[in-house]
């Protein structure tokens, strides 16, 4: 069976680009794979990719790229998107030349299954993909974090889906509440972990890790706000910030407004995250919301805790508060700098933790998940032969 999985961008740094190539390299050991980038900026992926999986793009940004059409490629860059709801969350990176070539690859599929990864791409192939084509929509958001004109166009569209896949059982619910009385099958399977050895944290250095986009939804000003409250206390902690995003220069302001230069390093994006993970002792999260939160496996496979706003909807169904990791009420500033005070001041309890997200971890073994996934094409494919 022929597998295609349609990105925004697989050349970047995220949570999806890293979960969509881990599957994808599962996936490949068992069928034809191949990942389909609409924009490529750069040679190679910043994340790596496996051997075994076909990587193409659509729209390539390279500057030097096919110089001799990027005049008429250049005005069409310019022009925006009439293909995307200006409410998907993306909606910028799109424009006049990746809707031409969206329509193009959709209307000419030659592919059995087709797994789209973000509202706007699974809306596009409801509406433009070949008929005959297995649509699968992947949704990495959280349901609630729609914006509502995109939501609008999700009820409107995603009945033409085949299924829909949910990162967690609370997206399922309201999935599965909208799309009720449709044929679209919703289905909750989270992002997979790959197997093999990895670096192990000693936990014995002062360090916390905290890793994403800076941006607003990841929330690094109020773990910025809970980290100075830390180091009046435990001055000797550091707390190093993976990524990069729009927020950098705001984030880096915030951060000598409350003396934290010293304290607070911004690391810039690394495609060695399991390698920073060792070399830390507490791992945070304090988005505002997450679909899943792939860095949380990470980081208990790492045999670092995590300590994680309740935000909806990913940590908590991850974390079991106490056992594997500490959840904070979504918000509260003083509870999380207390929870991150609590760990340091308890090197016991921070151990067992850590042992316990190991186990965690083993739940979100990749080969699992991938096996998930064939369950769910082989029923979809029952339905289309019966």
């Amino acid at each position: 069976m022929k597998i295609s999985i349609l990105i925004m961008n697989a050349y970047g740094m995220g949570g999806t680009i890293r979960a969509t190539l881990n599957l994808a390299d599962e996936l490949a050991k068992r069928h034809e794979v191949e990942v389909v980038s609409v924009f490529r900026h750069r040679d190679r992926p910043f994340l790596p990719y496996s051997d075994r999986v076909t990587l193409s793009s659509l729209v390539d940004l390279r500057p030097d790229s096919k110089k001799w059409w990027r005049v008429g490629l250049s005005s069409r860059i310019k022009k925006p998107s009439t293909l995307m709801h200006p409410d998907e969350r993306a909606y910028d990176n799109f424009n006049a030349e990746s809707d031409r070539a969206l329509q193009r690859y959709l209307a000419g599929l030659r592919t059995d299954v087709l797994i789209t990864t973000r509202a706007g791409l699974n809306i596009a192939a409801a509406r433009l993909a070949r008929d005959g084509v297995t649509l699968i929509g992947q949704e990495h958001l959280h349901f609630g974090a729609h914006k509502p004109g995109i939501l609008e166009e999700i009820r409107t569209w995603y009945p033409k889906l085949d299924a829909v896949i949910t990162l967690t059982d609370a997206d399922h619910t309201e999935y599965a509440r909208m799309l009720d009385g449709h044929p679209t099958r919703v289905r909750t399977i989270g992002n997979g972990l790959p197997e093999g050895p990895r670096p192990q944290s000693r936990l014995e250095n002062p360090v916390v890790l905290a890793a994403g986009r800076l941006v607003k939804v990841k929330g690094y000003d109020r773990l910025l706000d809970a980290f100075a409250k830390v180091i009046e206390k435990r001055p000797e902690w550091r707390l190093r910030i993976y990524g990069n995003g729009t927020h950098a220069d705001k984030l880096s302001r915030q951060a000598r407004r409350l003396g934290l230069h010293n304290n607070v390093a911004f690391m810039g994006p690394t495609s060695d995250i399991e390698g920073e993970l060792a070399k830390a002792s507490i791992h945070v999260i304090t988005s505002r919301f997450e679909g899943f939160g792939m860095t949380i496996v990470e980081a208990f496979a790492a045999g670092v805790p995590v300590v994680s706003f309740d935000c909806p909807q990913g940590p908590r169904e991850i974390i079991t508060s106490g056992e594997d990791g500490v959840l904070v009420p979504d918000g509260d500033i003083d509870a999380f700098a207390d929870a991150l005070l609590s760990l340091m001041d308890d090197p016991e309890r921070t151990r067992r933790l850590a042992e316990n997200g190991r186990r965690t971890a083993e739940r979100y073994r990749i080969s699992e998940v991938a096996d998930r996934w064939d369950e769910v094409f082989a029923a979809l494919r029952h339905e289309r032969t019966a």
